[in-house]
């Protein structure tokens, strides 16, 4: 289980340092804009054209931006650095590199339909808890078991029974007999054996309350997997090429001096503020579907919000990587 975490983690790592990468890349770009707009607004101020004031809004535009250019390498940097502790690397290790852009979105998501009972099936703690309420019956003595009842079953108190009849199991069968995970229970009958029935019953309450926390678990993923993608998609289609439509027709009003710096200004605040969303959405997206595996398997989900934002970037977006 513990491996199963850290190679969780280590994924999520990955995502997360990849993600503060490309915000920088996208930063860079919007700095690269926003000087080459400054200048000229320096020049045309010095031939009378533009305002101090509209020259002003021009400088200070381009000084927050680095500002945040600069908050966004260093959470780059820090990113990757949780990368580096989560790959224990250390020396001529840590000369490596990590890509500047997530990997784009799929075409669709994988339909999941059956991930609840998955995740009773495969997971290892699982498998773990109910392996130890097996070596508790058989410390306490209890071989043979009375009747099965499902996690569900015996959190709600309504137990169906399934007797032994010579030797064999009788089932109910019921619509939902794929997402059942049986607990057999021991009732003897007699005095003695009691105080070891009750200690067994309090073993099996605990397995069947991880088993109802295993499902919720494995819908919870699945649902912020198939969210997280409508999400990202949304703002790679439509917010995106929107924002991106208004600062191309703001630079055409404002070239032919029918709109004004401010107006442009605030056009292409706007879009850098929609990418960098539409960057966070994909981060959101890839996290969702990290977090899948460890639903199924164990090995934890992520702490981290959907709503967090990412942790921005680093250097250049030129080149292979950082």
């Amino acid at each position: 289980v513990k491996t199963l975490q850290v190679a969780a983690d280590t994924r999520r790592a990955w995502i997360g340092a990849v993600a503060s990468w490309e915000t920088v890349g996208q930063l860079q770009r919007a700095q690269a804009t926003a000087d080459a707009a400054s200048e000229l607004a320096e020049k045309l101020g010095e031939t009378g054209a533009m305002t101090k004031g509209a020259q002003a809004r021009e400088h200070v535009f381009v000084a927050e931006l680095a500002g945040e250019t600069a908050k966004a390498r260093l959470a780059a940097r820090l990113a990757k650095e949780d990368l580096t502790r989560l790959m224990g690397l250390w020396g001529s290790d840590l000369d490596y590199q990590v890509p500047n852009s997530l990997p784009p979105l799929p075409k669709s998501v994988v339909r999941r339909d059956t991930i609840e009972a998955e995740a009773l099936r495969n997971r290892i703690d699982l498998q773990v808890a109910k392996l130890e309420l097996e070596a508790t019956a058989k410390s306490y003595g209890l071989t043979e078991a009375t009747r099965y009842v499902t996690d569900l079953e015996i959190l709600t108190g309504l137990e169906t029974e399934r007797e032994i009849e010579d030797g064999d199991k009788k089932v109910d069968t019921t619509g939902f007999a794929e997402l059942e995970f049986a607990i057999p229970i021991f009732d003897t009958g007699k005095a003695r054996m009691r105080k070891a029935e009750l200690a067994y019953m309090r073993a099996a309450n605990q397995l069947a309350e991880k088993a109802v926390n295993v499902r919720s678990e494995s819908r919870s993923a699945y649902e912020a997997y198939r969210s997280n993608f409508d999400i990202a998609r949304h703002y790679r289609n439509n917010v995106v090429p929107l924002r991106t439509k208004v600062e191309e027709e703001s630079l055409l009003t404002y070239n032919g001096m029918i709109s004004n710096t401010f107006e442009l200004l605030t056009d292409t605040r706007d879009k850098i503020n929609s990418i960098l969303l539409s960057v966070n959405a994909k981060r959101d997206f890839w996290l969702a579907e990290a977090n899948l595996a460890p639903a199924i398997y164990g090995g934890g989900a992520s702490a981290t919000s959907a709503e967090t934002e990412v942790a921005s970037a680093s250097e250049s977006s030129g080149g292979g990587g950082h």
